[in-house]
């Protein structure tokens, strides 16, 4: 029987953590067993050993660590946050498919993210910074439920300084020392003049805020739906399309996905499921 190499769970060092809010946290990991791989848009499976599987999304290849955001909301997700510096853990992949950064070559790129959706676009930044001139403008809408609940924050100014960027940031609430936008994210869109001809979407975070995201794109800015691409990464699973419980109509987003051209996956993006 054959086994492929992305199937085999390998060891995996935890180099660092950093906290990014009350209960999400950012881990660089070292494979000890394999290269450094993964691309804007992939996923890994993390297995905490004898804790289970979780796959949770590259947010970023540094100092020949690979990083992954995790918001602690189950038990492999909790028993990962028990462990720290110097952990071993087990790690497979990467898998699925990338944001459109090479399509997106001399575009504008208009990043729209909600909550931990801006982990998986993260890396997205980080390639038009590195490769400048390679893209046109960027703009980056991000939002989320509190000031305590932003990620990244430590980043921002870093954000800020990109050249020929907008950045722009809302909070469903604010509190007394919030000064910037009250409301959800696409209370951000009206803020960018955006050429429809000209621009590449990426939106990803809740379902519910990517279909408002996707309506006013498209009605208020004039973007084709082949022009935006969505990741339905909340839906992965196993990461190689076995289990079943990630099929989106003909589609399984561990392997077909996770980031889908809207044009292609829009008959199914609606559809509730189980």
């Amino acid at each position: 029987m054959m086994i492929y190499e992305e199937y085999i769970l390998r060891r995996a060092l935890i180099s660092k953590v950093t906290q990014e809010t009350k209960d999400t946290y950012t881990y660089h990991i070292k494979p000890l067993e394999s290269e450094i791989k993964g691309a804007p848009g992939q996923f890994n499976i993390l297995y905490p050993y004898g804790g289970g599987e979780v796959p949770i999304s590259v947010s970023g290849i540094e100092n020949g660590d690979i990083m992954h955001t995790v918001r602690f909301v189950g038990a492999v997700t909790r028993m990962l946050s028990k462990m720290r510096e110097g952990s071993v853990i087990g790690l497979r992949g990467p898998y699925g498919s990338i944001w459109p950064l090479n399509e997106s070559k001399n575009q504008d790129i208009l990043i729209v993210a909600g909550g931990i959706g801006l982990a998986p676009l993260r890396p997205v930044i980080m390639e038009v910074k590195k490769n400048r001139a390679e893209y046109g403008r960027l703009m980056i809408l991000y939002g989320a439920r509190t000031p305590q609940d932003l990620l990244y924050r430590r980043e921002f100014e870093e954000y800020s300084k990109i050249e020929d960027c907008e950045f722009h940031v809302t909070v469903d609430k604010g509190d007394e020392k919030w000064t910037g936008n009250v409301g959800v994210v696409t209370t951000l869109i009206p803020k960018v003049e955006v050429n429809p001809k000209n621009t590449i979407a990426m939106v990803c975070g809740p379902e519910t805020m990517m279909i408002f995201t996707v309506k006013d794109l498209m009605e208020k800015k004039g973007l084709n739906e082949s022009r935006i691409y969505i990741s339905m990464e909340r839906r992965m699973r196993c990461g190689i399309g076995q289990c079943g419980h990630c099929q989106v109509g003909p589609f399984f987003v561990c392997r077909d996905g996770p980031v889908f051209q809207y044009s292609k996956i829009k008959r199914y993006f609606e559809v509730k499921y189980i």
